[in-house]
């Protein structure tokens, strides 16, 4: 594995850079009052501090078509993949630190499993705006340098991420549903594995420690 930049070629399999709009104060915002665990990762689907920004209208109205949308954070350290989730729309990606993303394609997932092997890593630079497409398997950002963590603006439609809805799983992709419009797939050495998430990565639980 290399790491890759989401302003290479190789990133638009998986998503685009959205750029022009006014992220200045979204950012200064998730710098000044959200945390960033030096041990673990935490989210935050929803955050009215942030959603009260310039940013948040354009958000909604430019990239989702004026759709109802929410704006959390996802914070902390971290270089391991552990699991894949996906959503049935785009999600977007704000660095306020440099991260690293670790995405594969929904496309290869067969039988219900998908090899660890068909990762990639992609640097999102500070500053910058990706849009991950609603086929786009990818999880918590990872660290750009060892010993920092990392701040990054997670903006979904509204009400993704909440409680699951009670459901009667009639095919495979049913198993994987673990909360409002998120579809999730764990590695066996994963957390969310142990707290009862569908086992579907094989191979190693991919590390990116020595490559950054």
């Amino acid at each position: 594995m290399k790491i890759q930049s989401v302003f290479d070629d190789a990133f638009r399999t998986y998503g685009r850079v959205v750029d022009s709009y006014d992220y200045s104060l979204l950012l200064e915002r998730l710098e000044a009052n959200t945390p960033k665990p030096a041990d673990s990762v935490v989210y935050v689907p929803s955050v009215a501090e942030l959603e009260d920004t310039p940013a948040y209208a354009q958000l909604r109205d430019n990239c989702y078509g004026g759709m109802p949308i929410e704006i959390g954070y996802c914070n902390g350290t971290n270089t391991k993949l552990n699991c894949f989730e996906y959503h049935r729309d785009s999600e977007i990606d704000i660095a306020a630190d440099d991260a690293i993303l670790l995405v594969a394609r929904q496309q290869d997932i067969i039988d219900g499993k998908i090899d660890s092997s068909k990762t990639e890593a992609f640097l999102c630079p500070k500053g910058t705006g990706v849009e991950l497409y609603a086929t786009t398997l990818h999880y918590a950002p990872c660290s750009a340098r060892k010993g920092e963590g990392f701040r990054v603006v997670i903006v979904l439609p509204k009400g993704t991420n909440e409680d699951a809805p009670e459901i009667s799983v009639v095919n495979d992709n049913d198993k994987y549903l673990w909360a409002r419009n998120k579809w999730l797939i764990a590695h066996p050495d994963s957390t969310e594995a142990a707290d009862g998430a569908q086992v579907g990565i094989t191979g190693e639980n991919v590390d990116i420690i020595d490559l950054i």
